[in-house]
């Protein structure tokens, strides 16, 4: 298998493990007859990998019929899916053949099925059971002979435990899983897929191509992309015809990204989405470190502003000029009140020196350097274990390595 030559057969761009992985798994199953569920965030391209499966088997000369569960009303989804006999309801004025019989010998895409109410998974259960399916009306049972690719953007475990999803049904669906890797994930291939769109942009539009500086390009790396690649090709296709200038700067681009974060800490990467919520000690870790950092910085500005109050204070002894110091550091909140004082407490005689040790024990880019060194060592280089041991994505920890320069 030649993924490269499957890639410009479908016009799939990029070179990223998690994609390379999901095209490989397609065309391993494609020669089956097995059932897959694709998963993955909307806009990530999910729709590519069940022609793929179609196209490699042995139904390719067979029908190939896409149906959007989202977008077909609840009252009428079984009479598309199964069809229905005439008089079965009101408005069905002729006989109808749903999209199960018409796809008979060849392959279904039915992407969205998280969105089936109950009543159509149990219908979708038995074709998968047996091939067998009754149109709407009718108690003639028909055969039909349909491989299933399913797609979902939600987490169809999670619509278990809410009883909106059959168990029975995700497991006779997910016989083989296919998973797509959101954009943020595949931070190599954000270039390559600019460069396609503004190409293709430039040559549909009749016009120079757009071209991105180093601190423009640094900013498409560093966004979080919620909407994937459906949201990239968008924002190129808009730059594209809106921007007289073809060079496009980091100033340009914000406009185009009013969300983006200029200055974003790994454990708050999914701020945008959940503000308050932290999803491991880890990153309980990384906010306790920010927290105290801004805390010691307000700190030294106290010291500074005592300093240039009362300068006879630097004559006095230790504990003078001490008892001043917190006299002032009172007031911040009760949560630091324990850990302040051993912190500015130091050894020698003059205030610089407490700086130099609030810097030292608190710089929390240190603290990232260290945590970051460690878990490569640990996995012996391997940024995608690292970056799961540190809790964060491997894009970031690629942009942290690259920033601290880590060897």
């Amino acid at each position: 298998m030649d993924i490269q030559a499957i890639k410009q057969r479908f016009e799939i761009i990029g070179n990223s493990q998690g994609l390379n992985r999901a095209i490989e798994v397609a065309y391993r199953v494609a020669p089956t007859d097995l059932s897959v569920l694709i998963s993955g965030e909307s806009g990530v391209g999910k729709e590519v990998f069940p022609q793929i499966i179609h196209r490699f088997s042995a139904r390719k000369h067979g029908p190939y019929i896409a149906v959007n569960c989202g977008a077909i009303p609840e009252g009428t989804i079984d009479s598309e899916l199964f069809g229905h006999q005439k008089g079965s309801f009101t408005g069905a004025h002729e006989n109808r053949s749903g999209y199960f019989e018409e796809a008979n010998n060849g392959t279904i895409f039915l992407d969205e099925v998280s969105e089936l109410p109950l009543s159509s998974q149990v219908r979708l259960l038995r074709v998968l059971e047996s091939g067998e399916f009754i149109k709407v009306g009718s108690s003639k049972v028909i055969k039909t002979n349909v491989r299933i690719v399913a797609a979902t953007n939600e987490d169809i475990v999670k619509l278990m435990g809410e009883g909106r999803f059959r168990e029975d049904l995700y497991y006779r669906l997910n016989t083989v899983p296919v998973s797509i890797l959101p954009l943020r994930e595949r931070p190599e291939d954000i270039i390559l897929l600019f460069r396609k769109f503004a190409m293709d942009f430039a040559e549909r539009y009749r016009m120079p191509e757009i071209k991105l500086d180093e601190e423009a390009r640094q900013m498409l790396l560093n966004y979080d992309w919620p909407g994937n690649v459906r949201q990239l090709k968008n924002i190129t296709e808009q730059i594209s015809i809106i921007e007289k200038n073809r060079e496009i700067d980091a100033e340009i681009l914000r406009k185009y990204l009013p969300d983006y974060l200029n200055e974003r800490f790994p454990a708050l990467i999914n701020t945008q989405r959940d503000k308050s919520s932290f999803s491991s000690e880890r990153e309980i870790l990384y906010k306790i470190l920010f927290d105290m950092k801004s805390d010691m910085n307000d700190l030294k500005k106290l010291v500074h502003a005592i300093i240039e109050k009362s300068p006879h204070d630097l004559k006095i002894d230790d504990n003078r000029l001490m008892d001043k110091l917190y006299e002032d550091v009172n007031p911040l909140p009760d949560q630091h009140s324990q850990r302040l004082p051993d912190l500015v407490r130091p050894d020698s005689k003059h205030i610089e020196d407490t700086e130099e040790i609030i810097e030292e024990s608190l710089s929390l880019q240190d603290k990232e350097v260290e945590l970051i060194k460690r878990a490569l060592d640990k996995y012996s280089g391997k940024r995608k274990m690292a970056a799961e041991e540190l809790g964060i994505s491997e894009r970031t920890l690629y942009r942290k390595i690259k920033q601290y320069d880590i060897d």
